[in-house]
């Protein structure tokens, strides 16, 4: 049981590595394609549209396999050889694309409710496009978001456990693999549990300091 206590231990280090990858990767994406939905342009309303539509409509599980098992093979064409994907890098793809896709529309929803004279009054003092965003747009954006982009980030490390169906070394596949070697699948798993809720809790008061830090609108 000591040996499994050190591979929880770096398992946990893996699974912490690909949330927090994931969630800023997605984050900045997120951001991106938000703002291009809100821009005036169809065609990128269009394309973000699409994008999260199916992303959102798509089981997380079904997409981690789809960009393991298709990099793998697109990689293996590139290099005229078999090329197997590393699942920690699979896995930081897939699930930035899943937190990108719902990231988009929470900070969509965001800057919709950023009063469009707040945007017209920093004009009129002549901020560009930049710094209105950076300077009004964005903080105000960010407090009516926080909600829920918050718990996006549970959802998070929660789906990080769909990774090591691939073959990561996660929280999971350590108890999936300790349950079958003693035979003890109740004593790992209730381990695999404490480890989840620990790093959604730490996230959770997280969540709340920062709102309490940058309450909301209104308030």
């Amino acid at each position: 049981m000591h040996g499994f206590t050190v591979q929880f231990a770096a398992a946990f280090v893996i699974t912490v590595s690909l949330g927090l990858v994931s969630g800023s990767l997605g984050t900045v994406f997120g951001l991106l394609l938000a703002i291009l939905k809100s821009s005036p342009a169809a065609r990128f309303k269009a394309a973000v549209t699409a994008y999260t539509t199916v992303v959102r409509g798509v089981p997380e599980l079904l997409i981690i396999l789809l960009i393991y098992f298709g990099g793998t093979i697109f990689a293996s064409k590139v290099a005229g050889r078999y090329v197997e994907v590393n699942a920690f890098t699979a896995g930081v793809i897939a699930l930035t694309v899943v937190f990108s896709g719902y990231a988009t529309e929470v900070f969509r929803g965001a800057i919709a409710a950023v009063p469009a004279g707040q945007a017209e009054a920093a004009k009129a003092l002549g901020l560009n496009a930049w710094q209105r965003w950076a300077l009004v747009i964005g903080p105000q954006m960010l407090r009516l978001a926080l909600p829920a982009y918050g718990n996006l980030w549970i959802s998070l490390f929660k789906d990080t456990a769909l990774v090591s169906i691939v073959g990561l070394t996660d929280i999971m596949r350590v108890a999936f693999v300790g349950a079958g070697s003693l035979r003890a699948p109740l004593t790992f798993y209730l381990a695999a549990s404490a480890l989840y809720l620990s790093l959604t809790t730490i996230t959770l008061l997280s969540i709340r300091l920062a709102e309490r830090r940058f309450p909301a609108l209104g308030r």
